[in-house]
């Protein structure tokens, strides 16, 4: 069927839907886990295509960059050609991109096909979230099916490290990439079954310029913000990042002249969207930045393998996965804010955790500070992204669905960057005295540079040497990791009271389900308020 206007009633789903929904989590689950694989398969890329240092970073970052540059254009384009023509035509690409990926004869061939994936994958992810809101008008059903969706996620970021030590065991490095062509190929033959057709019957045309304007927007900023986490602060990355923000402003200027918009930004008239973004992107940066000090832990102090690094990381995922399936049960009956907020001091309980951690015996403490940390804040993400997707009307679901997840794109590489760059200020502040005398330049310089390059040296030193040098270096990126989670453990807590104040008129989905109310709980969805300016708050329903 093709639904070209907004549901007219709140019908509770049916089998078809709920079948419709472990279509849409086939998709989902196979981003996550291709994006865990590639720390495991890219050793033996570079080995194999003998890549240089900057190719591999690029052929590790461009499906990244694509997928954060595309996803508003994708949200919107879905809108308007057909969320499952879209969905389905990414898929069929998506597949396609895999088995070019698979068998690259070049760095530059994999770099490609890796930005092609990335493209495709960007039409996934708000194609598959805006049918959920389309296929669950319930609001009690939406925010399971969101919160499996969200599972999903975790289940292929458990797996990835799993899946993928097994298949580079087995099979050459492309195998990995050929994970992804069974799974769409169900996704194109059961789609067209099991899942609906939308279309924003006003979608107008897309407006080529702000689709070049928002790439222009974003790509900069993420590259950006991901050189400064490596490298620190230079003129690249900065200018980057001014080039891309100054390109956002004449984006959003256009936005506003425009019949038919890339972005609506009467999104954020809703205040319960704005909220709802506001306090994923917040808490979306501490776990960003709190997840890459912990993954070093575990390889650079610990002296995991990345293997073993990925299974110690399993319980966080599996306790994520508990708390996005529990979050939709608790806002039947709770306000969503106190849901959220109570999710972000649990959360804050773990990084204290984090934050006594010493890099000695330090192991046990990491593992369960992490677990509690990142499995008690998932349900923040699982409850904001089902207040911004059920806020919107069901013409603007898709739109709707970009921007929340290009929330989190940004959120994790602010994360990276800002909390990241902490880290590592701590580790050379500290380490900056403690190297040997009579090591060598290059070595002392490694040293003081990052913990990576401190253990690389010492690896090449006798154990004496090697080890006066790597334990104070190891103690120093410790004291980053407890300064950040820190820092993080008042963050969460500041946020916690944030969406305590934003998020109290919220009310719990079964009560919103009874009344038939949108997820905002009273507040009047765009169509009410196309007269509004953009940006005023909307008036109460009578």
């Amino acid at each position: 069927m093709d639904t070209t206007g907004p549901n007219e009633s709140a019908a509770p789903a049916g089998g078809r839907e709920w079948l419709g929904l472990a279509v849409l989590a086939l998709p989902t689950l196979l981003l996550s886990l291709d994006m865990s694989v590639m720390y495991l398969a890219l050793p033996h890329i570079s080995t194999d295509l003998a890549t240089t240092s900057t190719e591999t970073l690029w052929v590790m970052d461009i499906y990244g960059f694509m997928i954060a540059g595309f996803l508003i254009t994708m949200g919107t384009l879905g809108d308007r050609i057909g969320r499952r023509k879209l969905l389905l035509i990414g898929a069929a690409a998506f597949g396609v991109a895999s088995v070019l990926a698979a068998y690259s004869v070049s760095a530059e061939m994999l770099i490609a096909t890796r930005a092609l994936l990335g493209i495709a994958g960007a039409t996934l992810m708000p194609s598959t979230l805006a049918l959920i809101s389309n296929m669950f008008a319930d609001p009690k059903q939406r925010g399971l099916a969101v919160g499996v969706w969200m599972s999903c996620f975790m289940v292929g970021w458990a797996l990835g490290p799993v899946v993928g030590g097994a298949m580079l065991e087995l099979f050459w490095w492309g195998a990995v990439f050929l994970l992804g062509v069974p799974v769409m190929l169900v996704l194109l033959a059961a789609g067209p079954l099991l899942l609906p057709e939308y279309r924003d019957p006003e979608g107008g045309r897309l407006d080529l310029t702000s689709v070049s304007l928002s790439l222009a927007a974003i790509l900069p900023i993420i590259y950006g913000l991901k050189e400064l986490a490596k490298a620190g602060p230079d003129a690249v990355n900065v200018i980057a990042i001014v080039a891309g923000l100054a390109f956002g402003v004449v984006f959003v200027l256009r936005q506003r002249k425009l019949a038919s918009p890339l972005l609506d930004l009467r999104l954020f008239s809703n205040r319960t969207v704005r909220s709802a973004l506001a306090i994923s992107l917040l808490a979306t940066v501490t776990m960003g930045g709190t997840t890459l000090l912990v993954n070093m832990y575990l390889q650079e102090v610990a002296g995991l393998s990345p293997l073993q690094a990925g299974l110690w990381i399993v319980p966080s995922a599996l306790c994520a996965i508990a708390g996005n399936m529990v979050a939709p049960v608790l806002t039947r009956r709770i306000r969503p804010a106190y849901v959220v907020a109570g999710s972000l001091v649990l959360s804050a309980v773990g990084l204290v955790l984090l934050m006594r951690a010493e890099s000695v015996g330090g192991l046990a403490m990491v593992v369960a500070g992490y677990t509690i940390a990142f499995g008690a804040i998932s349900p923040t993400g699982a409850v904001n992204t089902d207040l911004v997707v059920g806020s919107a009307p069901p013409e603007k679901a898709g739109s709707a669905a970009s921007l929340s997840e290009t929330t989190g794109e940004f959120g994790i590489s602010l994360g990276v960057a800002i909390l990241g760059s902490i880290g590592l200020a701590v580790y050379r502040g500290q380490v900056h005295d403690t190297v040997p005398s009579g090591v060598p330049a290059d070595v002392a310089d490694a040293t003081r540079e990052t913990i990576t390059g401190a253990t690389a040296a010492a690896d090449r030193l006798p154990d004496p040497v090697g080890n006066a040098l790597i334990d104070p270096a190891r103690e120093a990126f410790t004291s980053g990791l407890n300064v950040v989670t820190g820092i993080s453990a008042a963050a969460v807590i500041a946020f916690a009271l944030l969406s305590l104040v934003t998020l109290r008129h919220v009310r719990p989905s079964g009560a919103r389900a009874e009344q038939g109310d949108a997820a905002d709980g009273g507040e009047p969805t765009i169509e009410a308020a196309d007269s509004a300016p953009v940006g005023t708050d909307d008036s109460r329903r009578s």
